[in-house]
């Protein structure tokens, strides 16, 4: 069965033995408030940056300077939750999402004064001042302390079972989408403020802080057997019995590295795909605004109104219908029709009609929309009970490389190609399904 999405629904069977009784709807609104808070600036960043002394290249740093650190830290977040809990580390990465966007409203208060000059023929002509430093700054913090995606898709495996965890994985997803399509929409109304561009980053920062609270005292722990300490500590009160934790258990689960961790059954082959799949993306994501504007004449409303449809129809997807798909169709087939879909939609992004581009979005919310929740759900079968979090860090990290390297050489291949850089898009995305056809899930997963 599918759990609601209501209060009283849980991940877990509560007929499964040794099952944890975790309600979906704390995640999935901590999920929700933290993805409404970057898009409640996402579209005011690239004005914020320009106004500040930048500009389109010192752009694409500030976004991959996000990535670069989230490359450090998701690894190290996800070990931690695997020793301390979930929700101990989803607080801690919520805590530093919260304290980057106060150092980015401090940047508000700066004089723009230059640090440095450029004028290159190359990187063009930019200024780095002080409010556009804090601002790199507090993308840093962020990036660094960002566990938050691979830690709650940790969780979300923790609380769920093989029948209803593409399920989940498809309702996250949801969340994340809602987020998207409330974001710029608030962000539009806060900007007409008295506060202008400060508001959005205001309103951010309060919906971190939103998102802090309802971790610290709504959000149950996934693993309620994680100790508080190292068993091996002695205490003269376990030498009379005085202290016993019914879920204590000996059994350590060795440490893995990366080689370790990519040399589990499975994980190497979801882990491509995974990679390929974010660098798909993020080379769209980054090309299709510029080509909008210049290839097919889009005004700013036009482009707002693209993403909110694209976010809607894979709410739709991604909602009511992938959990009926998924209770017939194996997760792995998914993987596999979803990515082949999605690549048609991106070569149809080659286009100069609106219809066309409105059929090619269509194309992208079914196929992102079954395939993406099913390559977590696998991944999440594949990195077992024990290594949840350090394998889901792993997936974080690689995909902070997919985002640098998709933003920045998606950008240089707009240049060079025009729009036939989505035909790259189709190609990554074309190659990630068929290697979802080598991959051998457990038999719950086929």
């Amino acid at each position: 069965m599918v759990a609601p999405l209501t209060g009283g629904g849980d991940g877990r069977d509560p007929a499964a033995p040794g099952s944890v009784r975790v309600p979906l709807l704390p995640i999935l609104a901590v999920n929700l408030i933290g993805t409404l808070g970057f898009a409640l600036v996402l579209p005011f960043l690239v004005f914020l940056v320009t106004d500040w002394g930048g500009n389109a290249l010192v752009y694409g740093i500030a976004g991959a300077t996000y990535s670069a650190f989230q490359l450090i830290g998701a690894p190290v977040l996800g070990r931690w939750s695997d020793r301390w809990g979930r929700r101990r580390v989803l607080l801690l990465s919520q805590l530093g999402t919260l304290v980057s966007w106060l150092i980015f409203l401090v940047a508000f208060f700066l004089p723009t004064t230059p640090l440095l000059q450029v004028d290159s023929t190359w990187a063009g002509r930019f200024a780095v001042t002080v409010p556009l430093a804090v601002l790199l700054l507090a993308r840093a913090l962020d990036g660094l302390t960002g566990g938050n995606v691979s830690v709650a898709n940790a969780y979300l495996a923790d609380i769920s079972t093989a029948d209803n965890r593409a399920a989940n994985f498809g309702k996250m997803a949801v969340s994340s989408n809602l987020g998207f399509i409330l974001g710029p929409a608030l962000a539009g109304l806060l900007g007409a403020t008295v506060l202008g561009e400060m508001a959005p980053v205001l309103g951010a920062a309060l919906i971190s802080l939103v998102a802090t609270l309802l971790i610290a005292f709504r959000l149950p722990e996934s693993q309620p057997c994680i100790l508080a300490r190292s068993p091996e500590r002695q205490n003269v009160r376990k030498l009379f019995g005085q202290e016993q934790r019914d879920c204590f258990d000996l059994k350590a689960a060795p440490r893995l590295g990366w080689r370790g961790l990519s040399a589990l059954p499975g994980v190497p082959t979801l882990l491509a795909v995974y990679l390929l799949v974010m660098l798909g993306f993020n080379v769209f994501y980054v090309t299709f605004p510029v080509y909008a504007v210049q290839g097919l004449g889009w005004s700013l409303p036009d482009t707002g109104i693209f993403f909110a449809v694209m976010g809607a129809l894979m709410v739709l997807v991604q909602g009511p219908l992938l959990g009926w798909i998924s209770r017939r169709v194996g997760e792995r087939t998914l993987l596999v029709a979803g990515g082949t879909v999605l690549a048609l939609g991106f070569w149809l992004f080659d286009a100069r009609s609106t219809e066309t581009i409105y059929l090619a979005v269509a194309l992208l919310a079914l196929g992102n929309g079954v395939m993406w929740p099913s390559i977590l759900s696998l991944l999440a079968d594949a990195a077992g009970s024990i290594h949840q979090g350090a394998v889901q860090g792993l997936a974080g990290s690689l995909g902070a490389v997919a985002s640098i390297v998709g933003l920045v050489g998606g950008g240089l291949l707009f240049a060079a190609l025009g729009p036939v850089v989505f035909w790259i898009s189709a190609a990554v995305i074309l190659i990630s399904a068929l290697l979802g056809l080598g991959h051998r899930p457990s038999a719950k997963a086929v």
